[in-house]
């Protein structure tokens, strides 16, 4: 990082190199780089190329969440996209790209050495406007593309592993155009202490119930059994009159 006043061309060119974008014109990659703490005037920030940036790069996030997943829901597209545009995402792929390194900062900010998250973050929105200003939407996608794609794949693996509701969910879309139907069996115990026996239905098929102390963890349960069915491997959750006395 630098105080506004001794940013160089070969900072610049240097910069260029660290994030693989050649600019035709090097005043957007300037802007893009300078912060409202090191400019007279917030109008000559990189705050309006940060807020250009964070609507193409939600573009281009759902864009590709669209086309790569078929089988999720609107819910599922837009708990994933919060996540890979959030700015702690944002802030990680800028601190990978190690754009804090040529960001014009005010001489107060650039003498501490932990710069806040929230403007790492900015950086790369700026950044991906500039490149975007600078060569049109292709070169700015493809920017994109080459630093969340590893962090779609990682969201979704964290968001659906072990919610074997979502992950039938998407089967059953996917393989047969339908919603799961999860049909209540039966129930036992007191008003204050039930248990829930639950099957999952898709289309035709029905699968092994399953037992539990909530219908949403029968539900859960029921999913499970269906995914493990599906792939052949024995049910997790076999019912048995045991439950009720503590399964």
């Amino acid at each position: 990082m630098s105080d506004s006043t001794s940013t160089t061309l070969s900072d610049l060119e240097a910069c260029q190199e660290q994030i693989g974008y050649r600019f035709r014109n090097l005043e957007y990659l300037s802007a893009a780089l300078k912060h409202a703490s090191g400019v007279s005037h917030r109008l000559a920030s990189n705050e309006r190329m940060e807020f250009l940036g964070d609507a193409i790069l939600g573009f281009v996030v759902c864009e590709q969440l669209y086309l790569q997943y078929p089988e999720y829901l609107e819910g599922d597209l837009t708990k994933i996209k919060s996540v890979i545009v959030s700015r702690d995402t944002c802030a990680t792929i800028s601190e990978n790209l190690g754009l804090h390194e040529f960001l014009m900062l005010g001489k107060g900010m650039a003498a501490d050495p932990e710069i806040p998250r929230s403007v790492i973050a900015a950086a790369l929105e700026s950044l991906i406007a500039a490149i975007y200003m600078d060569g049109g939407i292709e070169p700015a996608k493809a920017f994109i593309l080459k630093h969340i794609e590893a962090e779609i794949e990682q969201t979704v693996s964290g968001e659906f592993r072990g919610n074997y509701k979502s992950q039938l969910q998407h089967f059953a879309q996917r393989e047969h155009g339908v919603t799961p139907i999860y049909n209540l069996l039966d129930e036992k115990g007191p008003d204050h202490s039930k248990c829930f026996k639950i099957a999952a239905q898709v289309a035709s098929a029905v699968f092994a119930p399953a037992w539990g102390r909530s219908k949403k963890e029968s539900e859960q349960r029921a999913a499970h059994n269906a995914i493990s069915q599906l792939a052949d491997k024995p049910v997790p959750y076999p019912t048995d009159d045991l439950f009720e006395n503590g399964d």
